[in-house]
């Protein structure tokens, strides 16, 4: 009886261990960078990771080796380490101060890749500008620069 007991037991271990294993998503890339993270209710400067899979991008800064903001931008929502998961939307609303930004603004700058449709984009690839009203967004080969003056919003990511 004891025996069975002790089976079950690793069986239920065994499968909940899988379960959460195929839960994370496996990441296609992972680079140290450098990260700013300026808005109006959040500030963060400091070394930190950026990552990515398939379907996510994954943010971390870290200050004295320890982890003081994670975001994972996942399709439909973004969860912040100090906060629930939220939508898109509403992230930009409550944490970027802008209720019109695109919803996949924040993943589209962290992957260095156009935003509002390519609006004023000056250059292409790696290299080019865009400038929106109050926004200065830039992409020059590992380096990414957000700024709109209006929302007090400043995102930079050196050596992606």
């Amino acid at each position: 009886m004891i025996k069975i007991l002790k089976n079950s037991v690793l069986a239920g271990v065994l499968i909940a261990l899988s379960g959460c294993a195929g839960a994370m998503p496996e990441y296609n890339s992972s680079k140290s960078t450098f990260i700013v993270f300026k808005t109006p209710t959040l500030k963060y400067a400091d070394q930190g990771f950026v990552s990515r899979a398939s379907s996510e991008t994954k943010v971390e800064i870290y200050s004295s080796g320890q982890s003081v903001m994670r975001l994972r931008i996942l399709p439909s929502q973004v969860c912040m380490s100090s906060l629930a998961c939220m939508s898109k939307a509403d992230f930009n609303k409550k944490v970027l101060a802008s209720s019109t930004y695109p919803s996949a603004i924040l993943e589209h700058i962290f992957n260095g890749e156009p935003i509002f449709g390519g609006k004023n984009m000056q250059g292409s690839g790696s290299n080019f500008t865009q400038n929106i009203g109050s926004i200065n967004y830039s992409v020059n080969g590992g380096n990414i620069s957000f700024s709109d003056s209006s929302n007090g919003v400043k995102i930079k990511v050196r050596g992606v």
